[in-house]
C-alpha cells in the first residue's frame, strides 16, 4: 500500500492582503528564536517572527518571500503566518531595497553620532526589513524556476 504524503495548508496574511493560501509540502520560517522548518504532522506551537526570508515548497517548486515581524501559528497540518509586511521575492526591487538599507544605515549612524530626533528602534527595524528583502531577492535569483 502506498503511503499518503502529508501536506500543509499555508496561510500568509498581512494587514493589507491575503498573500498565500495554498497546500504545500514544506515551510521554512524566520522565527524570533531562530529559523525553523515545518512538515506535515508538526507539533503545534505559536511563535513570533523576525524579519527574514520565508520559503515554502510545492512539489519541486520553491517559493521565497521576505517577511517582517509578526507571528506564526502551527496547528495540526496548518501554518498561519501573520506578518506586518510580506513580499514575494520575484516582486522585490533590488534598487529600492538597497536604497532603504542605505537610508536606515544613515539614520543609525546619525543616532550613534548623537543627532537628536532619530528613533533608533524604528531605524533598526527598517534596516532588518531591507536586509530581509535583499536576502529574499538574492535567494530567488539563485533558485532555478
Amino acid at each position: 500500500m502506498e503511503e499518503k504524503k502529508e501536506t500543509l495548508s499555508l496561510d500568509i496574511v498581512t494587514p493589507d492582503e491575503h498573500l498565500v493560501y495554498q497546500e504545500v509540502d514544506e515551510v521554512n520560517v524566520p522565527g524570533a528564536e531562530g529559523d525553523f522548518g515545518v512538515l506535515g504532522g508538526h507539533t503545534p506551537f505559536l511563535t513570533s517572527l523576525r524579519p527574514g526570508v520565508l520559503t515554502y515548497r510545492v512539489a519541486e517548486q520553491s517559493h521565497c518571500l521576505a517577511v517582517s515581524e509578526g507571528f506564526a501559528e502551527i496547528v495540526s497540518d496548518r501554518v498561519i503566518i501573520l506578518a506586518q509586511t510580506s513580499e514575494d521575492a520575484s516582486k522585490i526591487s533590488k534598487d529600492r531595497a538597497e536604497s532603504a538599507k542605505e537610508r536606515a544605515t544613515k539614520r543609525l549612524d546619525d543616532a550613534r553620532k548623537g543627532v537628536e530626533g532619530i528613533d533608533t528602534a524604528r531605524a533598526e527595524a527598517a534596516l532588518a526589513r531591507a536586509l530581509a528583502r535583499l536576502r529574499a531577492h538574492s535567494q530567488k535569483a539563485r533558485d532555478p524556476e
